[in-house]
């Protein structure tokens, strides 16, 4: 998020209370197995530390700085800060498990829609949680990522803004999937979704709201 430290609660409030429709956050597993909320796969440019997520427990993450004296949260944490949908981005098969445990437990499918760049974590996550919404994401990709989504079972495609084309939006359209766009922070940006009639974008800027749907 563009004007609070990304992936911490306060970012998380601020953003329910600009009116966005959902927040998008992004897990991995601690070496405990905890699921912390952080883009990277190391702590080294979003806090004062250093390392790999991995290699810390839950207890040494806690440690650190993410921010305006924030810390580093775990999933569960985020589910009682804020009320808004959430849009939970998953790295592998080992956090779609652990994710599992907690949507069964906690009753999310309704609340909580599953994203990752790895079609075999989108697989994994709709195995384990029958009736799950999930949405394969993608940077480098061409008409043949209508495939992958088909074939993984995701009702949505997310997708890098600067390579979206007319010829993928509407193969994805002829094969039922709905199409994000992410990170729309320009008013450029904005045209280019609006022009292709997509179904939301991803934003780390809540303002934009005011011009359009949008999740942070």
């Amino acid at each position: 998020m563009g004007v609070e430290p990304e992936n911490t609660l306060r970012s998380f409030v601020a953003a329910e209370r600009a009116g966005l429709d959902v927040v998008e956050l992004d897990l991995h597993l601690s070496k405990d197995g905890a699921l912390v909320v952080m883009h990277d796969a190391d702590v080294d440019r979003t806090t004062d530390g250093t390392g790999a997520i991995a290699d810390r427990t839950l207890e040494e993450l806690r440690t650190l700085d993410a921010g305006l004296g924030e810390r580093i949260p775990v999933f569960e944490e985020v589910l009682d800060a804020v009320s808004v949908p959430l849009q939970a981005e998953i790295k592998d098969v080992a956090a779609a498990r652990t994710l599992a445990e907690v949507m069964r437990r906690r009753d999310l499918v309704d609340r909580v829609e599953v994203i990752s760049f790895h079609d075999e974590a989108v697989v994994e996550i709709a195995r384990l949680v029958p009736g799950v919404r999930t949405a394969l994401v993608a940077q480098y990709y061409g008409p043949e990522v209508v495939d992958r989504a088909v074939e993984a079972g995701a009702a949505t495609l997310c997708l890098d803004v600067n390579r979206i084309t007319l010829e993928v939006v509407e193969r994805a359209r002829g094969a039922g999937l709905r199409v994000f766009a992410w990170t729309v922070n320009t008013q450029d940006h904005l045209r280019l979704v609006r022009a292709l009639g997509l179904d939301g974008a991803t934003t780390d800027y809540p303002e934009i709201k005011r011009t359009g749907r949008f999740t942070a």
